[in-house]
């Protein structure tokens, strides 16, 4: 059995719920997302500098950075690494499209707690 790294960087994090339950919907388990940021939007907006040494909450708050999410899950078969990305692009209209994201496959070697035991009462 082969294993799959499907990687979605979602350019609007307002998605990032519907891509969820997409996925969820399509099959995945131990979806991981992280905030992300691209070399593009960076050298637009650049990097927050005017925050001090000591930040309180309402400093970060105001942050004005854009961000992307990162959705990534590993998962067991390309069937199911295809309608990944299958329903990803449903939700955001297309990958095609700019200001959308960036979906991409990679197979994976190894893999080690993929698949837990269940737990017993």
């Amino acid at each position: 059995m082969s294993n799959y790294l499907v990687i979605f960087v979602l350019d609007n994090p307002d998605m990032c719920h519907s891509v969820l339950d997409a996925w969820e919907e399509a099959g995945a388990r131990g979806i991981t997302i992280l905030e992300s940021s691209g070399i593009g939007r960076i050298r637009r907006k650049g990097i927050r500098d005017d925050l001090p040494l000591m930040p309180s909450i309402s400093d970060v708050l105001r942050s004005e950075e854009t961000h992307h999410r990162t959705i990534f899950s590993v998962v067991d078969d390309l069937t199911l690494a295809r309608k990944l990305a299958e329903v990803s692009q449903k939700v955001v209209g297309g990958l095609e499209k700019p200001h959308t994201g960036l979906l991409f496959v990679l197979p994976v070697l190894e893999v080690y707690g993929l698949n837990k035991e269940k737990e017993q009462d």
